[in-house]
């Protein structure tokens, strides 16, 4: 999962002497980033970024928790430099005003909408809590991924995102996939993870080693890869200078083969999609649908003729989709049932593990929180309205992304990369409870809103 990993270990609850330290050392923080904050406003969104790969394993009862304590800090950091004073003025200003000018009503195809849409999919889960079967992992999800991933929404919204802050943002990115890509070589190299004893015992019985670097997940890994990967290759299209683009070139080769090593086919697809919305973008529409038709067709062609030996999965005496898809079809069809069982409001939120069980699907053993498609997912915990509420959210989101874009890279890298996350949260899991959801999102409302040279780039070949 992308905010919460659960790791079975043989310990107990964090000692108090833990909790406490814990505790100081994010009241230190803030002590110094609060100020920091203060002084440069370009430091929310640099610290924001930085923060939002790490996370930090704390053991509680029969299992360890890796939670995004990192973001968290810079957030509680933000709020408190930027958020409380901005809405204390706002308050203090609609009080003093005696006629007030109405705001223009807003549709759900504009950043506004794209703000409602989010809010309204929290309040949405919030109240569906009140009849799920399992309350403690949707308040779990709610007070550790919607809270705080909305107040970074919040945040980064009100950011003025100048080419030079988005440049430097970007630099961050990249800085911390190099690093992390560096680990994972190593990992691969020694054939041992740092991190993640699930995924440890499981490359005992595959014959080819996943690594996960520093990200607890191997699919969770290659999403960040995918994702920074696009924008690397969108400053390549779009920069007019030689050395630019050199650099930029070693470090997608350093990247792409990072992604290989993670054996993430959901990354890699989601990859593959992106780089489509670049191609469309830069060069022709018609051209890259004919290309990727082209390509799928090979792809599927390749599949067919492969040896078992491969283990693409769909072969051999133990070959079925379910194999090849790593039993995703299984717990979609699960998931499929559960919806048709009760359509309209679903189980309730967070209860898909619970139900699956529930219905003799799985054993406690194999069960799992979701059913590594968001849509199935949502369905058989929300019912029609959450399906409904969340197309609306990804119609919306995808109109405000690229209307007015133009040939403005930063703003068409945003979309690749929402597109990207949105197909690897249809094979993998987690698009509001994954943070770069939020901070896409939040940086292209914000540009979308500007609308200024600063941000609107309009010749293709300036980044």
């Amino acid at each position: 999962m992308s905010g919460i990993d659960a790791a079975p270990v043989a310990a107990g609850l964090p000692s108090g002497g833990t909790i406490a330290a814990v505790l100081g050392a994010c009241a230190l923080a803030l002590a110094v980033l609060v100020p920091v904050m203060r002084r440069r406003p370009d430091a929310l969104a640099l610290l924001a970024i930085f923060a939002l790969p790490f996370r930090v394993p704390i053991a509680t009862h029969a299992r360890t928790v890796n939670l995004l304590i990192p973001l968290y800090v810079v957030v509680a950091a933000g709020v408190i430099a930027h958020l409380i004073p901005r809405l204390v003025r706002r308050h203090s200003a609609e009080r003093h005003e005696a006629n007030p000018s109405p705001r223009n009503s807003s549709t759900w195809l504009t950043p506004r909408g794209v703000e409602w849409l989010l809010f309204a999919a929290v309040a949405l889960y919030a109240l569906q809590t009140l009849y799920s079967a399992d309350r403690a992992k949707a308040v779990e999800n709610i007070v550790f991924f919607y809270i705080p991933f909305a107040l970074l929404f919040l945040l980064l919204r009100d950011v003025r995102w100048t080419r030079e802050l988005l440049l430097r943002c970007l630099a961050v990115a990249v800085a911390l996939a190099v690093v992390f890509a560096g680990i994972g070589f190593v990992e691969y190299a020694r054939k041992s993870l740092f991190l993640n004893p699930k995924v440890v015992a499981a490359n005992q019985y595959d014959n080819y080693f996943r690594v996960n670097s520093l990200f607890f997940d191997p699919n969770i890994y290659g999403r960040f890869l995918a994702l920074v990967t696009i924008a690397v290759t969108t400053v390549i299209l779009w920069s007019s200078r030689r050395r630019e683009q050199l650099i930029g070139a070693a470090v997608l080769a350093w990247l792409v083969a990072a992604l290989v090593t993670s054996f993430s086919q959901s990354s890699i697809a989601a990859l593959l999609l992106g780089l489509a919305v670049l191609a469309a973008s830069r060069w022709s529409v018609r051209s890259t649908v004919y290309a990727s038709v082209g390509l799928v067709a090979i792809a599927g062609l390749l599949v067919l003729v492969a040896p078992a030996s491969l283990h693409f999965g769909l072969k051999g005496s133990g070959g079925s989709t379910s194999n090849a898809t790593s039993g995703r079809t299984k717990l979609i069809s699960g998931g499929l049932e559960l919806f048709a069982k009760r359509p309209l409001q679903g189980f309730g939120s967070g209860s898909f593990e619970t139900e699956y069980k529930r219905n003799d699907r799985t054993t406690t053993e194999n069960a799992t929180s979701a059913s590594h498609t968001i849509p199935v997912t949502v369905a058989a915990e929300q019912g029609i309205l959450g399906l409904a509420l969340y197309v609306a959210l990804l119609v919306s989101a995808a109109v405000v992304l690229l209307r007015g874009a133009g040939r403005s890279p930063p703003r068409i890298a945003l979309a690749a990369c929402f597109a990207a996350l949105v197909l690897h949260t249809w094979t993998y899991a987690d698009f509001l409870e994954d943070p770069f959801t939020w901070t896409l999102l939040a940086i292209g409302v914000a540009l979308a809103r500007a609308r200024a040279p600063a941000t609107q780039v309009r010749t293709p070949v300036a980044f």
